[in-house]
């Protein structure tokens, strides 16, 4: 069984929906608002030190925190290469770069602008957020420009749909991607129906 600490809606979502994909046993715990709970920090940071999600506790009680790594670690455990391109198929190379051009590019400007206040003084947080939003837009464009269809691959699914159809859903917000991501929208909206993800996206954005 794994056990994966997260929250609704979170990053988390990223590594739950892989979960369910592979049809792994897994068990969810939320720890709950880390930015409004001292009590689901402190629950967090005995996990991970860094206090954040995911973090994923395998069968044997080893700890794995890191998105895409815990995506890399999932496809070799399964076996499986039905979200990650293995090391022969030509799509590879493609999807290791843009892995991480998300989880080292965008996944981080949530961070900074989340709670501005972390980073930068209060008089100027307010456009301190202003500009991390407006930088995650352009790198968003950066990966329209390079989306394939009907997944970003082209024809092969992969993990990197997932971290799409769910990141899509935090700041700008699919009405943003509608209008200004209209590839990546697609993906998003595809990866919305597959039948294998239905109930992670409905337990953790509902409505």
């Amino acid at each position: 069984m794994y056990t994966l600490f997260g929250q609704p809606g979170w990053g988390s979502v990223l590594v739950e929906a892989q979960l369910a994909f592979y049809g792994l046993p897994y068990v969810v715990e939320d720890v709950g608002d880390l930015f409004k709970s001292a009590e689901a920090r402190e629950r967090m940071t005995k996990v991970n030190p860094l206090g954040q999600t995911p973090a994923l506790v395998l069968p044997g009680g080893m700890v794995m925190t890191e998105s895409a790594a815990i995506t890399l670690l999932l496809a070799d455990i399964t076996g499986s290469t039905a979200l990650v391109p293995g090391p022969g198929e030509v799509e590879r190379a493609a999807f290791l770069r843009w892995l991480v051009f998300m989880v080292t590019n965008i996944y981080p400007t949530f961070t900074y602008a989340d709670l501005p206040e972390r980073f930068a003084p209060a008089e100027s947080a307010r456009a301190f957020r202003k500009n991390v939003d407006a930088y995650q837009q352009r790198l968003w464009g950066h990966m329209e420009d390079a989306a394939g269809e009907p997944w970003f691959l082209g024809e092969r699914f992969s993990a990197v749909d997932v971290f799409i159809a769910t990141m899509a859903r935090w700041r700008p917000e699919r009405a943003w991607f509608a209008e200004n991501g209209k590839r990546l929208s697609g993906i998003a909206m595809r990866a919305d129906a597959r039948p294998e993800l239905v109930t992670v996206w409905a337990r953790n954005f509902p409505g």
